[in-house]
């Protein structure tokens, strides 16, 4: 009775691909919206590691809000748009375009041109949604148009916003921004910003950084670390997704899924993180799933938030790129034949890896070979869950839900579930027939009684060498 009653606790709590869902999202035309006073005509460069190719890209963030009574007479769409203006007041250099020199070195123009707001009103209420308000959504590219042209890297708009409204009273907010301008932390400094320009709010709490020059390569640029994370490997397993066979849940871990992994954790590893443990355990079940030749290199990319590395410290309000993707590498066999430990022991050594000269070498590897992009084979992951998302505010209360959207890597994010229990939520990207292997596996590691890991029936001939 003890272990039924266990592992009903414990049991692997997942989000279903969506039901079909039918709704119609009604758009006013795309808007400029430019900042609310004049700005500085100039040119600021981005820093060696902003303009890498692997941030050359637009990053989607969702943030969905329930209904607050105290604010039915308030459109959000209304009050975003103003808060935007004000904003882009302090954050100017989101209105302007990027334009690229010799050296492919990125450069924003403080022209002033604006960022793009679209209003929107959907008639589909949050409880359509099912339960629990969290990946994958159905029909989420509706509340996000992609503007024709507006997509590019260069010349064109580093922001693209659109604010839903729905039936019930909440809304739906979703950015799109331009990966080379900030990270995540800085993506959150600027939201918090615009929320507290929304409740009435003259300046943000913490006003902007630039100094981009900070991480800049120095002279003569010099690699004084290894960087596997922009090595050229080929995809020998399948990471890189067919579009027509991607399969997308988001996998709940809260306290008791957590205790669960961590019986596995070897004493030596005990004061390891809840993001390094779930890491280790979901690349160790990933690569399960995939089943790839026992020889093969099997990457897990882990982003790092290097801020707290440097010192003297990045200055308070420094909202660039501040970030690496260090790279854990094992073989197949001995990722999934040996204990987690040995998978927990690589994801915090590449973490610990990151330091202050790190990031100085990244920074002068980009100009010496022209700014490659990161390896896209592998496992990439990502911790937002101390970014705040669920707690910005924009006078309707907290949101139900926060967090990017790109099925590149993983980003661990903060969520309650319908139990009102906290934890972290990871969506994870895999072909239809390893997501059934990868939800078997992690099923297999929370049963109660399971001292260990069982060898995947693949590789049992391989234990026995």
């Amino acid at each position: 009775m003890k272990n039924q009653h266990l592992q009903k606790l414990a049991k692997l709590d997942m989000a279903q691909a969506p039901s079909p869902l039918t709704f119609t999202v009604r758009r006013n035309p795309p808007e400029l919206i430019v900042p609310a006073k004049p700005t500085p005509r100039e040119l600021k460069p981005l820093s060696d590691i902003d303009d890498q190719e692997g941030f050359r890209f637009h990053l989607r963030v969702i943030h969905i809000y329930p209904q607050n009574p105290k604010m039915e007479n308030k459109n959000p769409a209304s009050v975003i748009r103003e808060a935007l203006a004000k904003v882009l007041v302090f954050y100017y250099p989101f209105a302007g375009r990027l334009k690229e020199g010799p050296g492919r070195k990125l450069t924003v123009d403080c022209s002033g041109q604006g960022v793009l707001f679209i209003e929107a009103e959907a008639d589909v209420t949050l409880k359509q949604f099912g339960a629990e308000i969290r990946p994958p959504f159905p029909c989420k590219d509706e509340f996000l148009y992609n503007v024709p042209g507006s997509d590019g890297i260069l010349d064109s708009p580093l922001l693209l916003i659109q604010v839903t409204r729905l039936l019930c009273g909440g809304f739906i907010l979703v950015v799109r921004l331009n990966h080379t301008m900030c990270d995540a932390f800085g993506y959150a400094q600027f939201m918090t910003a615009l929320s507290e320009m929304a409740k009435g709010a003259s300046a943000p709490t913490t006003l902007p950084v630039w100094q981009r020059e900070l991480l800049c390569a120095r002279d003569p640029p010099r690699v004084t670390c290894t960087h596997r994370e922009y090595d050229e490997v080929p995809d020998n397993n399948g990471t890189i997704l067919a579009p027509d066979d991607i399969e997308h849940r988001s996998f709940f871990f809260g306290p008791t899924q957590v205790s669960a992994i961590r019986r596995f954790v070897p004493s030596n590893l005990k004061r390891c993180s809840t993001f390094e443990v779930l890491t280790a355990c979901l690349w160790r079940c990933r690569t399960i799933a995939l089943q790839p030749n026992p020889e093969d290199e099997m990457r897990m990319i882990v982003i790092v938030n290097a801020r707290s590395k440097f010192s003297p410290p990045i200055p308070v309000g420094y909202y660039g790129n501040v970030v690496a993707h260090s790279a854990a590498i094992s073989k197949a066999r001995d990722l999934c034949n040996k204990p987690l430990g040995h998978a927990l022991e690589l994801v915090m050594r590449a973490k610990t890896e990151v330091t202050k000269e790190y990031m100085k070498s990244v920074a002068d590897l980009m100009v010496i070979r022209g700014r490659p992009g990161f390896t896209n084979v592998g496992f990439i992951v990502s911790d937002v869950t101390r970014n705040g998302f669920l707690g910005l505010d924009f006078g309707w209360g907290k949101a139900v839900y926060g967090g990017p959207d790109f099925r590149v890597s993983s980003s661990f994010t903060r969520y309650t579930n319908q139990s009102g229990e906290s934890g972290i939520l990871v969506p994870i990207w895999l072909s239809g027939i390893a997501m059934k292997r990868f939800i078997k596996e992690l099923n297999n590691l929370l049963a109660p009684g399971n001292k260990d890991h069982l060898i995947p029936e693949h590789l049992t001939t391989l234990s026995k060498l």
